[in-house]
């Protein structure tokens, strides 16, 4: 029978019930739907269409329903008839799915796969959360968290005492449950704390029913508007599942926790986190949020450069190095709490930690050095990634003075804490941050390094005293250097120590300290162990090496200089030595990795040493020595040849092969035409040319040094003129020599007699007549040494004929014999000839083969006639 034409029986009362049943259940549920995400009302879709489809079957009318067969029909006649039809909300569908969850769960649990489990577990808690934004958590929840707890104790204890061990599978299940557990109870511990003191009790009040949810007001246009003027911004921070974040006091860890927790991790949006670290800080009250917050807010900053060729963005920059001694203020008034790294992290959030009986200070787990290092790396990082020849540069170097303050301000912090030696600070801690304060102070002149050291103690508040360096003990920059120095000789050792010797050397030779540099330099022997240093020491002992070879040149010890620049400027990689450029090889294969680590070694351009200048000392000094050594040379060739710069040589030579020399446009073309006047006497022209180089502007007191180019011009343009002329001259007047060079008279005196002591010149003074008496013999003329050098040429020729002439005959001793079975020897020219080119006479008559004959000349004639 059709349910069309039924009569109004009980069944239809009952349909017609039910349908007001469901229909008052689907305007609740389009009444939750408000509040609820997009999965859930996905859900409640599909538990609606489940449910129409499975008991409203007689609603469907129209061609849906006569398509169908009579067998169709027929059963769902029978379903309407015979089966009780119940109805589910979503809610209800959802405990259903928590219920079987926690059924799975408890299945695995029997046989201790605790893979399944901790899947089942994720599914659960997914499942848990969506239930608690309806309303409060399921209590079926807490008890399935206690009681996975509990079979997870039961089988770690097992572990322990069980010599057969859980595969990996079911350990990394159990060792994931564990640690989501630990974080879950912190969220629900009074709830599980009530649920073991009565789980009877707390599950009971599960089966009351909670009131319907109140339906919500429609808000007019007008409320609406006054409500978005009252908020400045208009919007508000909303956290995943679009709810709003409330930021108070008491939920400032939580957030914390869950920044914390997905640090790292992709499709992370670090800006955001950040800003909402600094709603969290305005929200603190107690001096430990504070700390907290701020430890975290800087690293989150120092996330945001996590790549090596990234730099920090500046305003991040500023913002953590404005937050680092906003974190020195709170430490400084709460003398209580200290950051320290070898305390124990606090794991409870909602009760935060207080000072027990017997203890000084609540120790907060962190690194003070660490941020300091890294806020230096960066500004570092940064002064590398900007061009230096743009005012953006300068600006940027200008935030060195604040970062200058931080590293001070917590090397004040470490002192401190090294007062009391119940905290048993690492000393290595208190090494790293006075390196880095001298790593900023060694390569500065003395009148900015005071500068520095004002600006610092301004920063700080007169109530905090140093004990390295004590306020206003260290005026001088030079003893500044001497107390952080020591300081590191005495407490440190290895790498540190050698950076903190270098540093002092660096300084003292900076400020004309030669001999003291050069003395700590010797003492020191980093020269024969420099190779096993990292690169960036290698790096600094080359600075450190070309300043005292720049402070040695200042002082007029031009062959010192020379050979102490000798190392870095003879090899012809300057830039690459001293960390101020890439150098590109030619035929070397340098990998992408090597040429990423060679450009973060990068120095900033501010610590340079100008290339140009320390070429133009180099060359100028190789030619004060090597030009007279190259008279002395072809004066005396018995002398054996000696070379002081390969480098120098090799650029004469190719300068001196030019058919045509124009004026000198660069620094190298001066030397080299500098270099042929000296040598060709005119030792006024040599200094014209020196002097017009326009790189000694950049040296402090060019006029003095100009002033000593001159003199050493003028003495070596005197001992290259005696080295050349001296064996055209029988004696010559002192005084001659003195109006030649414009030298005194005692000058040129003890020129000479240095050079007759260390017998470079066979020459003798005569001091009554002022003269210079050449020795004659001794010195050989051009000709002369241009005939030793032939016949030492010529035996040369010789003594390679012979042996080539054993290698061929292998030695055999008839070589120049070739008569068959007589042995006699001829030689060169024996024969019969009656004259050069004249008709041969004499001999056999008779050829023999091989196409010569030999005949034997003259000699062979008259011996055998």
């Amino acid at each position: 029978m059709s349910r069309f034409f039924r009569s109004g029986d009980d069944s239809s009362s009952e349909s017609s019930s039910e349908e007001e049943e469901l229909y008052s259940e689907e305007e609740e549920e389009e009444e939750q739907e408000d509040e609820s995400e997009e999965e859930e009302d996905e859900d409640e879709e599909e538990s609606e269409e489940e449910s129409s489809s499975d008991e409203e079957g007689g609603k469907k009318s129209g061609a849906a329903r006569f398509l169908r067969g009579p067998s169709n029909d027929s059963e769902s006649e029978e379903s309407d008839d015979d089966t009780p039809k119940t109805l589910k909300s979503a809610k209800d569908k959802q405990i259903a799915e928590l219920e079987s969850i926690i059924d799975t769960i408890e299945k695995r649990q029997k046989i201790s796969d605790w893979g399944a489990i901790s899947v089942e577990f994720d599914k659960l808690n997914r499942q848990a959360a969506k239930i608690s934004e309806r309303g409060q958590t399921p209590k079926l929840y807490i008890k399935a968290l206690v009681e996975i707890e509990d079979a997870m104790n039961e089988t770690i204890s097992k572990q322990k005492v069980t010599p057969k061990k859980m595969n990996a599978t079911s350990a990394r299940g159990l060792n994931a449950v564990k640690q989501k557990i630990k974080k879950l109870k912190q969220d629900y511990q009074s709830q599980i704390d009530a649920y073991r003191q009565d789980p009877l009790d707390f599950l009971a009040s599960d089966e009351e029913e909670e009131p319907p949810a109140p339906k919500p007001k429609k808000i007019r246009a007008e409320d609406l508007i006054a409500q978005v003027d009252d908020d400045q911004e208009g919007f508000s921070t909303v956290g995943p599942g679009g709810k709003t974040l409330q930021f108070t006091p008491e939920s400032i860890f939580k957030h914390l926790r869950g920044i914390l927790e997905s640090r790292g991790k992709k499709n992370t949006d670090r800006l955001e986190q950040i800003k909402i670290m600094e709603k969290l800080y305005e929200v603190a009250v107690t001096p430990y949020q504070q700390i907290k917050v701020l430890l975290t807010i800087v690293s989150a900053r120092f996330d945001l450069s996590s790549g090596g060729s990234t730099s920090m963005p500046l305003e991040h920059w500023k913002a953590a190095e404005k937050e680092i001694s906003t974190l020195f203020e709170v430490l400084e008034s709460n003398r209580e709490y200290i950051v320290i790294e070898n305390a124990e992290e606090w794991d409870d959030d909602e009760k935060p930690p207080t000072l027990q009986p017997g203890e000084k200070y609540i120790k907060i787990p962190g690194s003070i050095v660490s941020y300091v290092e890294r806020l230096d790396d960066e500004l570092t990082r940064s002064l590398q990634n900007i061009d230096p020849h743009t005012s953006e540069y300068i600006e940027r170097l200008t935030d060195e003075g604040s970062l200058y303050n931080v590293i001070f301000r917590g090397l004040l912090y470490y002192e401190n804490l090294a007062k009391d030696p119940s905290l048993q600070t690492p000393q290595d801690s208190l090494n790293r941050i006075v390196m880095r304060r001298l790593e900023h102070v060694y390569f500065k002149p003395s009148q900015v390094v005071k500068i520095l050291e004002e600006n610092a103690w301004k920063s700080v508040p007169s109530g905090v005293e140093s004990t390295i360096t004590p306020r206003g003990s260290v005026t001088d920059a030079t003893n500044l250097l001497n107390v952080l120095c020591n300081y590191l000789f005495v407490n440190s050792e290895g790498i540190i120590r050698a950076r903190a010797m270098l540093c002092q050397i660096y300084f003292l030779a900076l400020h004309d300290e030669y001999y003291k540099a050069r003395d700590m330099m010797l003492m020191s022997h980093l020269q024969e162990t420099i190779g096993s240093f990292d690169v960036q020491t290698q790096i600094l002992y080359n600075r450190t090496l070309v300043q005292v070879g720049l402070c040695a040149f200042r002082k007029g010890l031009v062959y010192e200089a020379q050979n102490t620049l000798q190392e870095i400027c003879g090899s012809g990689r300057q830039k690459e030595l001293l960390a101020q450029g890439v150098m590109i090889q030619r035929y070397a294969q340098v990998s992408p990795e090597q040429e990423r680590l060679e450009k973060q070694r990068q120095l900033p351009f501010h610590m340079h040493i100008n290339l140009e200048l320390l070429e133009c000392v180099y060359l100028t000094c190789s030619m004060l020595l090597e030009i007279p050594l190259l008279a002395q040379t072809g004066s005396s060739p018995d002398i054996k040849k000696r070379v002081i710069s390969k480098t120098y040589r090799r650029m004469l030579e190719y300068h001196e092969r030019q058919i045509f020399t124009g004026p000198p446009e660069n620094t190298r073309d001066h030397v080299m035409q500098a270099s042929r006047a000296l040598a060709a006497g005119e030792w006024k022209k040599a200094t014209n040319f020196i002097h017009s180089i326009k790189i000694w502007d950049l040296m402090p007191n060019t006029d003095e040094i100009k002033t000593m180019l001159s003199k050493q011009i003028q003495e070596e343009g005197l001992r290259t003129y005696l080295f050349t002329y001296a064996p055209f001259y029988d004696t010559l007047a002192i005084s001659t020599l003195s109006s030649m060079f414009e030298l005194e008279d005692r000058k040129v005196s003890a020129i000479v007699s240095k050079m007759i002591s260390h017998e470079e010149l066979a020459a003798a003074l005569d001091q009554v007549t002022s003269t210079v008496i050449f020795r004659k013999g001794v010195e050989l003329s051009r000709l002369q040494s241009l005939a030793l050098t032939l016949s030492d040429k010529a035996a040369q020729l010789i003594e390679t004929n012979e042996r080539t002439l054993e290698q061929r005959t292998q030695g055999t001793a008839n070589a120049f014999d070739r008569r068959g079975g007589q042995n006699q020897r001829g030689g060169r020219g024996a024969g019969q000839r009656t004259g050069r080119g004249g008709p041969r006479t004499g001999g056999t008559g008779q050829r023999q083969a091989g196409g010569t004959q030999f005949t034997g000349g003259v000699l062979s004639g008259a011996v055998r006639g």
